[in-house]
């Protein structure tokens, strides 16, 4: 099977690269693709990859930070990815406040920009990949449907949804259908599981870790509303901006399995994961920006050097 978003190889592990030193990376990736895991590996390629939804804080300077050091470590790259897929969070102030941020610490990435909304035909062809392979499946129930019959008390209970297409009489979602009302698009993970046993994730610190196919439900990988899903975006994406080190927070590890499901499913090159340990506040909590934690911007503001803001992230506490 060859997936459409790697059907050009090099063009499409071509994006944000624009030095000799870049085409190089992306002319050895392209081998690996190509003729297998016996050719040369390619140098070391990482990404930060934030969310226009609020500004930075120390979180994600730490992140970076990682991100950057990991490539370096290895004369490699560190691309910058935008994730706004979730529109009506993401705001253009937000955008441009990430690369102005970036820019006042001092931190470099390689190439261009990639951005998420830029990008939804690659992930539309990805989920037609799932679909002719019969691999995911139409929902039509809404989150407080599938919460009521899920939690029906004849019912045994139940970790995770399964086929919930079977929860709903079919004349039904016909007619959501016509109304035209999108479905959301879930994984069959009972037709899954059986191709995809022994399958493991490499973890950068630890080597490969087994991955427990029964504890994955049949998770939406497009959405209603914008017909992809942060699970299926970021594979897709890693994949053609050529990642091989995914660095990024521990609170993500939990995501890692499914990642790596979808990347064989696509038939996509595997990467190595390194889940790296979060900054926290004052109260032992991670920061995050629905706490409004203080942001890197207040630090510019009140006149602080990028020293002074690199001195009070080593002093945060983490883990």
């Amino acid at each position: 099977m060859t997936c459409p978003i790697l059907s050009s190889t090099k063009a499409e592990c071509n994006i944000g690269l624009t030095s000799d030193r870049a085409e190089q990376v992306v002319q050895s990736v392209t081998e690996t693709r190509v003729h297998g895991e016996n050719s040369t590996l390619p140098q070391t390629v990482t990404r930060f990859a934030p969310s226009p939804s609020g500004w930075l804080h120390l979180g994600h300077i730490h992140s970076v930070l990682e991100a950057r050091r990991a490539a370096d470590d290895d004369g490699g790259l560190m691309r910058l990815r935008i994730e706004d897929i979730d529109g009506p969070r993401c705001r253009p102030e937000y955008h441009d406040g990430i690369l102005d941020d970036l820019t006042y610490m001092g931190i470099k990435w390689d190439g261009p920009v990639m951005v998420q909304s830029e990008r939804m035909a690659a992930y539309a062809a990805a989920l037609e990949t799932l679909k002719a392979d019969d691999l995911v499946y139409p929902c039509f129930l809404s989150r407080r449907e599938l919460d009521r019959l899920l939690s029906a008390p004849h019912l045994p209970p139940i970790t995770h949804p399964a086929n919930t297409d079977q929860l709903i009489d079919s004349d039904l979602a016909t007619e959501r259908l016509e109304q035209g009302q999108e479905p959301a698009w879930r994984l069959r993970m009972e037709a899954i599981r059986p191709r995809l046993k022994g399958l493991e994730y490499r973890d950068w610190l630890n080597g490969p870790k087994a991955i427990d196919l029964d504890a994955i439900g049949d998770e939406v990988i497009a959405r209603k509303d914008i017909a992809t899903s942060y699970h299926l975006s970021v594979v897709v994406d890693d994949a053609a901006q050529g990642i091989t080190l995914i660095t990024r927070g521990a609170d993500l590890e939990a995501s890692t399995p499914l990642h790596r499901v979808l990347q064989v499913l696509l038939n996509l090159p595997e990467t190595t994961w390194r889940h790296h340990q979060l900054v926290l506040d004052s109260t032992g909590k991670r920061l995050a920006k629905r706490h409004m934690p203080l942001t890197i911007r207040d630090m510019r503001e009140d006149g602080m050097e990028p020293s002074a803001i690199l001195s009070a992230l080593e002093k945060s506490p983490k883990a």
